[in-house]
């Protein structure tokens, strides 16, 4: 099992938002999620203009966890306006970071509040099935050690 994840701190909380091309059904697209340590750290370095040491402590993260955050919403947003694909940002509640999570089993989507950590859950609230995978790019990129890109 991996290590729990840090608590990051943001100092905004981003409504759910999604971004979309337009005359293209949301349902017909694909979508990348942009979580929002993502959308914090674009912010921090693009917006405020701060360079990543002074970022990465105002997150309360490492400089090079800064730098693994800022890499993957480059990407993210990158591929989203390149390949036409729906941006989803997901919003934060003011205690913590929420992650989607689906069933195989009973394909149910649900939530999940990250306050202090991250954990995986061992199974479907509904059915039980341990067949279960958090939704969007970063699962991939959490498996396998990368940005996410596959190929």
């Amino acid at each position: 099992m991996s290590r729990p994840r840090k608590h990051r701190r943001l100092r905004h909380c981003f409504q759910p938002t999604i971004y979309k091309p337009v005359g293209t059904r949301l349902r017909l697209i694909d979508t990348v999620v942009l979580l929002p340590e993502e959308l914090e750290a674009l912010r921090l370095a693009e917006i405020e203009g701060l360079y990543q040491e002074e970022a990465s402590t105002r997150m309360g993260v490492a400089r090079s966890t800064f730098q693994r955050i800022m890499t993957e919403a480059h990407y993210k947003v990158t591929k989203a306006l390149v390949e036409g694909k729906a941006l989803q940002i997901y919003g934060v509640d003011s205690r913590g970071v929420r992650v989607r999570w689906y069933c195989f089993g009973c394909g149910r989507h649900w939530e999940v509040l990250y306050t202090d950590g991250y954990e995986e859950p061992d199974a479907c609230p509904s059915c039980g099935s341990k067949a279960i995978r958090e939704s969007g790019r970063r699962r991939y990129a959490r498996r396998h050690g990368g940005t996410g890109k596959k190929g």
